[in-house]
């Protein structure tokens, strides 16, 4: 956009820079303007307050939704890692009473069962990496 024909006091890439062969522009909502363009001008910047006002209620609403969520999500956060605690403490007394077991175990001490086939450690396939 030319310099001349700028709102008054924006500028460019020049600076403060302007024709000084032309005439300075007077700034918008002098004298020159008839009272419908002024009760127009004043009907909507109201409308436009109205309608920002409108819109930083609801982005202040969509951040406190988002902050209740986040809460949310932290509490089941903290009770599934509760959970997972108590599971794998309850899977070691497990897998410590089942090798406890299987050391005097009669049916796996038989010598008609087959050659005993060694098993993964089952804590170890359990817990999250």
């Amino acid at each position: 956009m030319p310099p001349a024909d700028r709102p008054w006091g924006a500028r460019g890439s020049q600076g403060a820079q302007r024709d000084p062969a032309k005439p300075a522009v007077p700034p918008l909502g002098c004298a020159s303007q008839s009272p419908e363009d002024d009760d127009r001008k004043v009907r909507r910047r109201e409308k436009n307050r109205v309608a920002a006002q409108r819109s930083r209620k609801k982005q202040t609403q969509k951040a406190d939704k988002l902050h209740e969520e986040y809460e949310c999500l932290e509490q089941e956060n903290t009770v599934l890692r509760r959970e997972i605690g108590k599971l794998t403490a309850e899977l070691q007394q497990l897998s410590e009473a089942l090798k406890e077991h299987e050391k005097m175990c009669p049916l796996l001490l038989c010598p008609m069962n087959f050659v005993p086939v060694p098993r993964p450690d089952p804590v170890a396939g359990c817990l999250p990496r």
